[in-house]
């Protein structure tokens, strides 16, 4: 469990200096969704079409498993779970 919180911790202290642009995460959202439930991490940073360090890389995997936009399997298998057409509808939808 330790070894767990001090992962965690390297992270986010990676994180400082790994400040990914917009772009980038644009990138590997879209690589993600083109390639999910099909690789584990390494195997996806493979198939990037542009070269992005490998902490940037996990930074911006950890930022959309934050926002619900992925899931990572006990694999490893990262599965892009993000529905676009379902968020439309919910901002659509009237408030009463």
């Amino acid at each position: 469990m330790t070894q767990e919180m001090e992962n965690k911790n390297v992270r986010k202290i990676m994180q400082l200096f790994r400040s990914p642009t917009l772009d980038t995460v644009n990138m590997v959202e879209k690589t993600v969704a083109k390639y999910s439930g099909e690789f584990k991490k390494t195997q996806l940073w493979e198939k990037l079409p542009r070269k992005v360090m490998w902490p940037t890389f996990v930074t911006i995997l950890d930022y959309l498993e934050e926002i619900n936009k992925i899931v990572i399997s006990d694999e490893g298998i990262i599965t892009y779970i993000w529905t676009p057409n379902l968020a439309s509808k919910v901002r659509s939808r009237k408030s009463y």
